[in-house]
């Protein structure tokens, strides 16, 4: 029942067709002694060059960006370069893009509570200094992660009073800030 190969392939030869897939010996040799097609020899011209791009761009270079910079070296005489060939080298090879950080949501609204009043009537010029203070909570993706942000401004002056950055997203962020707006008010004034 097995079919029986000559030198290496016997075992792969053998354990091919106790699974029903019988391969003749020829097709092996066959294959191992074939030249490679138009389309191998091109790739293997074109993976050193699409490394080299990659590399010489600190890795953060994508496809698109490495194919337009291929034919935009490429000597007069060569064909274009498709960029699906240029996906599908870049895969072989293992090289990908930097890849820009998917969207963070820090913020769910619940449409069943009531929202927040607005107490000022979006009126956000004082006649003087700390009658209205605006706060902010944000966050900016670095490369080593999430950054978040809180800050304190007097509206009438445009002044920062307090600011607090942290990698974690906690409620005494917000509280530093404010204490920190409050210390900077009463510091003032004081010699």
């Amino acid at each position: 029942m097995a079919t029986v190969c000559a030198g290496v392939p016997e075992s792969i030869c053998a354990q091919l067709s106790d699974l029903g897939a019988t391969i003749a010996p020829a097709t092996y040799y066959e294959h191992r002694s074939r030249t490679p097609t138009a389309r191998e020899q091109r790739d293997e011209e074109l993976k050193p060059r699409i490394a080299a791009v990659h590399a010489s761009n600190y890795g953060v270079y994508g496809a698109r960006k490495v194919w337009l910079t291929l034919n935009r070296e490429r000597p007069e005489n060569e064909p274009p370069i498709a960029r699906c060939t240029v996906e599908r080298l870049m895969g072989e090879l293992g090289l990908t893009g930097a890849v820009r950080g998917t969207v963070k949501r820090t913020t769910t609204s619940d449409t069943k509570t009531p929202k927040p009043l607005d107490l000022v009537d979006r009126n956000f010029a004082p006649l003087a200094p700390d009658r209205l203070w605006v706060a902010d909570f944000t966050y900016v993706s670095t490369w080593s992660g999430w950054c978040y942000t809180a800050f304190v401004i007097d509206a009438y002056a445009r002044r920062i009073l307090g600011w607090s950055v942290a990698t974690t997203m906690t409620s005494q962020l917000v509280v530093d800030t404010v204490e920190q707006a409050i210390w900077t008010r009463s510091r003032e004034g004081k010699t």
